[in-house]
C-alpha cells in the first residue's frame, strides 16, 4: 500500500491508521505490554525461561517465541504461564476518553 505518505519510524507506522487500524494498534498495544510484564515477572522470580517452562508446563521453545512476539499467546498458555508467577488476566471496561 502506497498512498504517498513517507513512514521513516515504527511509531509513524502504528499511527498511520490507512496502515494499522485503531483495533488493531489496541492488540499490538496490548500485547507488547501483556509480553513485557511476563518477561518482568519471570525475571522478578529468577527465573529463566526453562525454569518457567518446568514450573508451568509450557516448553521453554514456546515461552522464547511468545518471549520474542514470533508467537501470538493463546488463552491456555497465557494462564499455565502466568499462574506459578502470580498473575491472571482479567477483562476490564475501557476508560472513557
Amino acid at each position: 500500500m502506497d498512498d504517498g505518505k513517507n513512514i521513516d519510524t515504527f511509531s509513524d507506522y502504528m499511527n498511520d491508521e490507512a496502515r494499522v487500524s485503531p483495533v488493531e494498534r489496541e492488540r499490538i498495544n496490548f500485547e507488547i505490554s501483556l509480553i513485557g510484564k511476563m518477561v518482568e515477572a519471570r525475571e522478578q522470580k529468577g527465573l529463566s525461561q526453562r525454569g518457567l517452562a518446568e514450573i508451568s508446563g509450557v516448553k521453554q521453545p514456546a515461552i522464547a517465541r511468545l518471549e520474542g512476539m514470533k508467537a501470538t499467546p493463546q488463552i491456555d498458555t497465557l494462564f499455565k504461564v502466568l499462574h506459578p508467577l502470580g498473575y491472571t488476566i482479567e477483562i476490564v471496561p475501557l476508560s472513557n476518553k
